[in-house]
């Protein structure tokens, strides 16, 4: 008796594993920390950075490198700064509210290797404290003045 319930245990658990991870699979997006984003851009050469902010928020600050398309500006049509539905895309906004609605629009027009990290806020902080490049430091004293970093 003892065996089947643990033989019942052990299937419930995989498919909780397995059901995990293709509702991951199924947004057709990968999310991740701005942590792991900045491991990320820190790593790979070839990565775009996508900022889908407004223009004016995207002048007020960004990331360096990052390119700028309006979440409001992605619709069915690829998107021509990003012809390479294959290359690791990176998306970011203010919040994570758009960056999440561009990431799904993204994935639903092909692109393979989009990633969501969320707000650029937190993603200031982290990129300092990633790669600590100084480059990073401005903003993210702008973004955390009473942090000391």
């Amino acid at each position: 008796m003892t065996k089947n319930i643990q033989k019942i245990l052990a299937a419930l658990c995989l498919a909780l594993l397995l059901a995990g991870c293709t509702s991951l699979d199924s947004a057709g997006y990968t999310q991740v920390s701005s942590e792991k984003a900045a491991q990320l851009m820190a790593d790979y050469d070839d990565e775009i950075v996508l900022d889908v902010r407004t223009p004016e928020e995207y002048a007020e600050a960004h990331i360096p490198g990052a390119i700028n398309v309006p979440n409001e500006e992605i619709g069915e049509d690829a998107v021509a700064q990003l012809p390479d539905k294959g290359q690791l895309i990176l998306v970011y906004c203010r919040s994570g509210n758009r960056s999440k609605q561009a990431a799904q629009k993204l994935a639903d027009q092909g692109y393979t290797n989009v990633v969501e990290f969320g707000g650029i806020n937190e993603a200031f902080y982290n990129l300092y404290a990633v790669t600590a490049d100084p480059k990073y430091r401005e903003m993210a004293e702008y973004f955390y003045p009473n942090d000391v970093i």
